[in-house]
């Protein structure tokens, strides 16, 4: 199974994005995504952005991931 994690993008160079995850800062490829804008919420698998998501979308599914790992802790 994969797992694709919402990140934020805060800067983008060529093809690169500086993305925000879980208050992680991070380099990504986006040329799979190359309409992608600084301000936008991207899935995030292997490096890449796969998939653009609105903004609710993106706060629910990490939402979602923060108490799936607040159980795995317990």
């Amino acid at each position: 199974m994969c797992l694709a994690i919402p990140a934020l993008i805060t800067s983008i160079e060529d093809k690169e994005a500086d993305v925000e995850i879980g208050g992680i800062s991070r380099r990504i490829s986006l040329w799979l995504t190359p309409e992608a804008r600084v301000g936008d919420y991207v899935l995030v698998h292997t490096g890449y952005a796969i998939n653009i998501l609105d903004q609710e979308q993106a706060k629910e599914t990490l939402e979602i991931l923060r108490e799936i790992a607040e159980g795995v802790e317990d």
